[in-house]
This record gives structure tokens, sequence and C-alpha cells, in this order.
């Protein structure tokens, strides 16, 4: 599905911007119990949560992690990785997305925005959450498979400079308008993504981050609330099917209205 010629998109990044924790490692039980990783692999990825929180995602702790994953997941069987994550999405996700950022979700669909998911986490992860959540597209790392199995290897990495880049190269092939769209992320690993776009917006940002926005007058967001997704998104996609029919929304008063309700600094 291609976007309308010069319309606005809204790009968020998911872990810590959407959800509250890293999506990957969110995971970390229900892949032990399914015999993917060890009692002694889980609590390395549990400690690699909490210093991933606690200490901010810079660019030397993304690659500790980047590493860390990579290895962990070396030899395991794609198909069981993928039935895992269907079978326990919703146990495992719903209570850590940020009601605000299913709200803002929704405003930009109704706005007419297409909503593009663009994550360091792995496709098989990410990608499952993002339909749940209702995005159009996602970008996220895609891990090297052979015969069945990743390989221990990274066949493309969604970090950094390179979100920037697969948000200029999904404008250039949909059509979207990046001074007119949107970026939403917590990390300052995101600045050239929030760069790329006309109106970028900092949520939950790390101190980096944080200090960029303040110094560029970028709207600073704060999430905090929890939501049963099962009771939000699929009345909200009926809204939105109900309201499709009604004609558009205005956009630029709806999400500024919205951010300023969630803006924790100017």
């Amino acid at each position: 599905m291609e976007g309308m010629p010069g319309a606005a998109a809204a790009f968020f990044d998911l872990d810590k911007t959407i959800i509250a924790k890293s999506s990957t490692l969110a995971f970390s039980r229900p892949f032990q119990a399914g015999g993917l990783i060890t009692r002694r692999a889980m609590l390395r990825s549990a400690y690699a949560q909490f210093v991933y929180l606690v200490g901010g995602a810079d660019h030397d702790q993304m690659e500790r992690l980047r590493r860390f994953m990579s290895q962990l997941v070396a030899g395991w069987d794609v198909a069981t990785v993928r039935e895992i994550v269907a079978d326990t999405l919703h146990n495992v996700v719903e209570p850590i997305v940020y009601d605000e950022a299913v709200d803002l979700i929704e405003e930009h669909r109704l706005a007419g925005h297409d909503v593009v998911v663009v994550s360091a986490s792995g496709a098989e992860v990410v990608g499952p959450i993002a339909e749940m959540l209702g995005a159009d597209r996602v970008v996220a790392t895609r891990l090297e498979i052979v015969d069945g199995r990743y390989s221990g290897e990274i066949e493309y990495y969604a970090y950094a400079e390179e979100k920037a880049r697969a948000v200029e190269a999904l404008a250039a092939e949909c059509g979207y308008d990046l001074d007119a769209s949107y970026a939403y992320s917590d990390s300052v690993t995101d600045v050239p993504m929030l760069e790329a776009v006309g109106q970028p917006f900092a949520v939950n940002p790390d101190r980096e981050l944080r200090r960029v926005a303040t110094e560029r007058g970028w709207p600073i967001l704060t999430f905090t609330r929890p939501v049963a997704l099962r009771s939000r998104v699929l009345p909200a996609r009926q809204t939105l099917a109900a309201l499709a029919v009604g004609g558009a929304v205005a956009v630029g008063s709806l999400v500024w209205a919205s951010s300023r309700r969630r803006t924790g600094q100017a």
C-alpha cells in the first residue's frame, strides 16, 4: 500500500517510546519456557534490560546489547521463535504499552497519516507488535537465517543513521512529505531520524536527547500509563472506520493539542 503523494507520516521508535522496555528482551521468559534459552541466559538478558533502562541507550551500550542478542539467538529455530511470539504477544506486550502512545497512534491514523514503526529490535518481534498496534509499515533489524535457523549474524541493523536512511527511502518510495511528517523517540541515537522530519518529538528522553531537544526547541512528551490493548485497539479500529466515512480530521490542531497534553517541558 502506497501513501498519498505529499502526505505526512508518523515514524515511531518502539522500545521505551511505544513500550516501556526492550521488545526483544521482554520475551526472555517465553523464550526460556519454549526451550530456546537457559535460565542463565535469561538472567543475563534481565541484567541487559536493567542496564538498558537505567543507563540510557548510548552507542556503546546499544552495541553491547546488539552483540549479546546476536550471540544469544545463534542456532535458534526461526519457526519456533515466531510461534512463541504469536502465542505470547498479548500477555508479554500488553502490560508494557504506553496508553499515551496508543492515543497518539490513533490520532495520526485518524488524521490520515501512515504510521511506521522504526526499531533496532528484530523483525520477528517488532512486526507482530506493530501489526497489533495498527501500524502501516515496519523498519526493523533483520537477522541472517541459514537453513531455518539464526546464524548469529545481523543482515540489516536498523540503528542510528540507518533509521534516518530508512525513513528517507520510505518517503521516496511512498511519496511522504518529510517536512510535514512526525517522528518520536526516547534515545539520542535516534537524533538522525528526528532530524529527518519537520515535526520531531522526544518521548521520555534519555539525558542526552533531553539536552538536544531543549536546545532545539523540540517538544518533550512524557508517557507513563500502561494500557490493556485488547480493550483499546479493536474499538479504536471500529471508530477509525466510522470516522473515515465522515471525513478527514484536521491534523494540525489534533496533534498540536495532543502534544500540549503530554508535553513535560517545552
